[in-house]
């Protein structure tokens, strides 16, 4: 028998760096963090729109528990890249391996998948690709592009790969003019070797801090989740590191163990703690925060977007006066 959120086994292992590891029992879901099962006809429609087109989700790689609410409202965070990642995150349930060759016909693809939905705003993420030169940065540039030509009127906003030792690759989706460039800091420095091991926490801030050396005017946005064994101070310091960057926007949400060979979650964390963070967060000076047990980086990120641009908006108009 499988365990929650756990996918049954084929004939390939979905994470075979994890096979060995031991088990990390799954704890059961306090009651303000429990979802309903999705099954509405938009939930239905959006899947069969993205099988048709061949396209790969974050919301159903990574095992989303948002995956309802946001499907039945068609809102997909769209994939590209493939679905196989070059690392082996220990909190990540997308699959591991050697991935497959770029799809040529992705992009285009992506843009039909927005118009069809008819996205106001859209979120596209991607799998890490070592393995390529510029680490999928010209893929990313393609799909940008596509969806400016079919629907001009739809903001974009990427949430790419590190990149790391990629160079030119940061510089080449900055010059694609995304609306918001996010990139996810995950946790803590200290549980990076634990949880994050093929990354590196002071690159992963120095990307952050180039998009906006590189385009003052482009919305940055990060994450982190909690949950993880991290401390309270820990977490203030990673928003000082991140202000520090000039990052907009801070997501934090609570970490849930997609299987038993993942990363073991060392607490849940209230709601009451997490509007503590959203506090500290607006105090520090992020122009938007979302902090709360389902939050995921592209959780209600068309509203967070609109409200996120009102804000620089009248952030300028009081330093004007």
């Amino acid at each position: 028998m499988t365990s929650e959120n756990e996918l049954p086994s084929t004939t390939a292992p979905r994470h075979p760096e994890k096979v060995g590891k031991p088990d990390n029992p799954i704890q059961r879901k306090p009651a303000w963090i429990r979802v309903k099962a999705p099954v509405s006809a938009e939930y239905h429609a959006t899947r069969t729109l993205m099988r048709d087109l061949g396209l790969h989700t974050v919301c159903e790689e990574a095992a989303c528990p948002n995956i309802g609410e946001c499907w039945a409202k068609k809102h997909a965070t769209v994939m590209i890249l493939g679905s196989v990642c070059t690392r082996a995150c220990a909190f990540c349930n997308v699959a591991t391996g050697m991935p497959d060759k770029l799809d040529p016909h992705e992009p285009a693809n992506v843009a039909r998948a927005v118009a069809a939905l008819g996205l106001s705003h859209v979120v596209v993420t991607s799998v890490d690709r070592d393995d390529l030169d510029d680490g999928g940065a010209a893929q990313f540039v393609a799909v940008i592009r596509e969806i400016r030509a079919a629907t001009p009127d739809t903001t974009i906003e990427v949430l790419t790969p590190d990149f790391l030792r990629k160079p030119g690759a940061i510089e080449a989706v900055v010059r694609a003019k995304p609306d918001v460039y996010n990139h996810n800091l995950e946790t803590v420095p200290r549980l990076y070797a634990a949880i994050r091991p093929g990354a590196r926490y002071f690159h992963s801030l120095r990307l952050l801090d180039d998009v906006k050396r590189l385009d003052p005017t482009m919305f940055t946005k990060s994450g982190i989740m909690v949950g993880l064994g991290e401390g309270r101070e820990e977490v203030l310091q990673v928003m000082d590191d991140l202000r520090a960057a000039d990052v907009d926007f801070l997501t934090i949400g609570q970490y849930l163990q997609p299987t038993s060979k993942h990363a073991a979650v060392e607490r849940f964390v209230t709601p009451e703690e997490f509007e503590s963070y959203r506090a500290f967060a607006r105090a520090k000076g992020f122009l938007q925060v979302s902090a709360s047990p389902l939050t995921r980086s592209s959780y209600h990120a068309g509203d967070d977007f609109r409200a996120l641009r009102a804000a620089r908006a009248a952030k300028l108009s009081a330093a004007s006066d």
